[in-house]
């Protein structure tokens, strides 16, 4: 890998993690338009490293909270609304991992990662969130979460488990959906994704630690700091501007990233 395919691999990666518009959609048009060959499994590794340090980072205090009120509960100091949310994020990620192990079980996991396949998602789930964030009635704060929305956010991030749905732009579809706000929504997503990240992030490394092929540290440290950077960066403006514009730019997005996946496909 160069400099630049490095560099533009790893924002790729720390951008869309967190915006909702599909990071596999993203990530399959360099190898198409620029041919690039595959980037490796310990880059993969590295990016999912330096993501899951940007969104702990981010939220590092909400964190040690919920952690502490969480552990509380356990020992018999009751039920805060921290606590509870410990307890919405360990159980709203099961149907994503259950869902995960089904997919590879049956090999569907990567047969789903064709062009058509995350053409058509992305168009469909785009559509989808466009019409959440106009009819939805974005009023619920994330406080008022209950154990019942958290779940079927859950189930919704399990969708997002088909190449091009986009993780963060399904659980904030179904967030919207569900009547929270937007900023409510976008939060809860991405506190979401860090158990989801974290357990994709170690399935990698258990694959990397059966691949004998070498490894040039220098890249995926430069691929893990890129990554950290602009996921970091991303999480903080879109929550800051996400009640200003809306997700209609992302909507628009979305769309304009599927026709010219479909381009790409039928060229």
């Amino acid at each position: 890998m160069d400099f630049l395919q490095i560099i533009v691999l790893a924002l790729i990666q720390g951008i869309t993690e967190f915006l909702p518009v599909s990071s596999s959609g993203h990530l399959i048009l360099p190898a198409q338009l620029l041919g690039w060959s595959d980037q490796g499994l310990a880059f993969d590794v590295a990016v999912h490293i330096g993501t899951l340090a940007a969104v702990i980072g981010y939220f590092r205090n909400d964190i040690l909270k919920i952690a502490i009120d969480w552990l509380g509960s356990l020992v018999g100091r009751g039920s805060t609304f921290n606590s509870r949310l410990g307890w919405y994020l360990i159980f709203a990620t099961i149907p994503a991992v259950a869902f995960g192990f089904a997919l590879k079980a049956i090999g569907l996991d990567e047969a789903m990662r064709t062009i058509g396949v995350i053409a058509g998602t992305t168009l469909i789930f785009g559509a989808l969130l466009g019409w959440a964030d106009l009819k939805g009635k974005r009023i619920q704060p994330l406080e008022k979460l209950t154990f019942r929305q958290a779940m079927i956010i859950g189930f919704a991030q399990a969708i997002a488990l088909i190449p091009g749905t986009s993780r963060s732009g399904i659980t904030m579809t179904a967030g919207l959906m569900l009547g929270l706000t937007r900023e409510a929504a976008a939060r809860f997503s991405f506190l979401l994704s860090i158990p989801v990240i974290l357990g994709a992030g170690s399935l990698l490394t258990l694959d990397l630690v059966k691949d004998a092929a070498p490894v040039d540290w220098s890249v995926l440290l430069s691929g893990a700091v890129v990554a950290a950077v602009s996921a970091w960066v991303c999480i903080h403006y879109f929550l800051a501007f996400i009640n200003r514009i809306g997700l209609m730019p992302f909507v628009i997005y979305r769309f304009c990233l599927g026709v010219v996946l479909l381009w790409v496909m039928l060229g």
